[in-house]
């Protein structure tokens, strides 16, 4: 490359590696003896947990470096930190329950506001956390303002107070701050908003009106103690009604036991047809509002849900209906939907009359050293096997998996006569145990043979000798074949 050329590029160069600089310095790098210092001074920020290997992680990184320089000169500002979960942040990745990687956590404060739950793209981030400083409940400074609030098609949480300074105002403000991801708030102290409807100290939640049924009334009046966490109990527990409508956005705010019934439901272009099932599942609901949640949801938004339930295509108008009991096992009403149909289903599932439906391969021979569990002996290869155990959730189309297949493979035949059971699992084909969470793949956990209720995520090296020195470390008895430290023993003492 001749001189002039380089002359022109250089200056490129340089600025392409003072934008990754400023990027990079723009984001707070947190561990644990100054995570809680450090924090504490920022109002606002957005702390991502990771793994350097993760490959989620090393996708979001960069974009979450621009959404720093992005927010950097934001007023107020807001601070993005990530914490290395395998090194410098290890204890507090623990402390604050970090399973998956990468975690993203709101802080106000240096308290957990909440879940990060918006974009993973830097303009996005920078909008999302833009919002998380402006005020957390819209002021309704008249009449005709509180009204379109409230006439909006979506829950509506109003404070109406007379005292500016009363503590369920300040307890208020505070969950709205909390809640503001998922919550509208609206607040007043606006005499004629007050007069109009008929509170001074009051929280009210409004149900939109396109969700108005005979089974429940279309708003609820707050009537606990000036306590945050009672407050949040009783937003949530009725934010949905008796019956919820829920998509795609929302779907995690529905806890189990859940009931989900399947239909075209569509309050946009199909009201009137939405509640006409609906009222249906209200009239059999208000009788177990005490043993299930409820929801209706979308056939077509969910029918990658719907497989997971053995259902195919649904070519007519009438709902299928899901449930999860408190254990995750799920089951499925076979007969046609009725009312009559419907309640029988919740007394069977209530009452455990019903065989849990199963997503799951064929049992396979198992006659090899690298153990294959699926749903159905999953409890025989794997709970029950009397063993220390590895396993390895994968997909067959992860990049990650094939290659450590091979690996995980070397693995099982140097331990095939030690006391441990190296096992796999495709994580798509069969339904996985609800107590064992897996966000990406592979994910692979440790259980001990006497405590395999406490498994353990597993975090280290993909190497072979990475997992024989973890597993001679953590074997309940010694291997025969290595000492402790994972160093071979001399073959003359076996």
């Amino acid at each position: 490359m001749d001189r002039a050329n380089m002359m022109r590029i250089f200056p490129l160069l340089v600025s392409c590696l003072l934008a990754v600089a400023v990027n990079a310095d723009s984001v707070v790098d947190l561990v644990d003896d100054d995570f809680d210092s450090k924090l504490n001074s920022f109002d606002t920020a957005l702390v991502m947990f990771y793994a350097p290997w993760c490959g989620h992680c090393k996708r979001l990184k960069p974009e979450f470096e621009k959404a720093a320089s992005l927010l950097k000169s934001n007023d107020p500002p807001v601070t993005l930190a990530k914490v290395d979960c395998t090194e410098g942040g290890k204890s507090t990745c623990n402390r604050f329950s970090v399973q998956g990687y990468p975690t993203l956590k709101i802080f106000k404060n240096g308290e957990v506001s909440s879940e990060y739950n918006g974009p993973r793209e830097s303009a996005g981030i920078a909008k999302f956390m833009r919002a998380q400083v402006g005020p957390s409940a819209k002021e309704l400074l008249n009449v005709k303002t509180a009204e379109e609030f409230i006439a909006k098609e979506d829950v509506s949480v109003v404070g109406f107070f007379s005292d500016d300074n009363s503590e369920l105002k300040n307890v208020f403000v505070k969950l709205a701050d909390k809640l503001r991801e998922t919550v509208r708030f609206g607040v007043s102290t606006n005499k004629d908003v007050l007069a109009k409807y008929g509170y001074s100290n009051n929280v009210v939640l409004f149900r939109p009106k396109h969700l108005n049924n005979k089974f429940e009334p279309d708003f609820i009046v707050y009537d606990g103690s000036a306590s945050k966490e009672a407050m949040n109990s009783f937003v949530e527990k009725n934010y949905h009604g008796l019956v919820g409508h829920r998509n795609v956005d929302n779907s995690a705010q529905f806890k189990q036991p859940l009931v989900i019934a399947y239909y075209g439901v569509d309050y946009v272009k199909n009201p009137k047809g939405t509640n006409y099932w609906r009222n249906r599942i209200l009239k059999v609901a208000q009788s177990f509002h005490n043993d299930f949640t409820f929801a209706v949801s979308n056939k077509d938004d969910f029918q990658q849900e719907l497989n997971e339930y053995g259902l195919e295509y649904i070519n007519d108008d009438k709902p299928r209906v899901t449930a999860r009991d408190a254990n995750g096992r799920k089951f499925v009403m076979k007969d046609a939907f009725s009312i009559e149909s419907f309640e029988k289903f919740l007394k069977d599932v209530k009452d455990e009359k019903l065989e849990p439906y199963m997503k799951s391969e064929p049992i396979p021979d198992n006659t090899t050293p690298l153990k294959t569990a699926v749903a159905k002996n999953f409890d025989e290869v794997v709970t029950n096997n009397g063993k220390d155990t590895l396993i390895e959730f994968y997909a067959p189309w992860c990049g990650h998996c094939k290659k450590l297949g091979p690996v995980f493979e070397e693995v099982a035949n140097a331990l095939k006569d030690e006391d441990v059971a190296i096992v796999k699992m495709d994580a798509t084909a069969n339904d996985v145990p609800s107590k064992f969470e897996v966000r990406g793949f592979p994910t692979l956990y440790w259980l001990a043979k006497d405590d395999k209720g406490n498994h353990v995520r597993y975090e280290g090296g993909r190497e072979k000798d990475d997992f024989i020195k973890y597993i001679a470390k953590h074997a309940t008895k010694e291997l025969k074949g290595w000492d402790r430290s994972g160093s071979p023993k001399d073959l003359k003492e076996l």
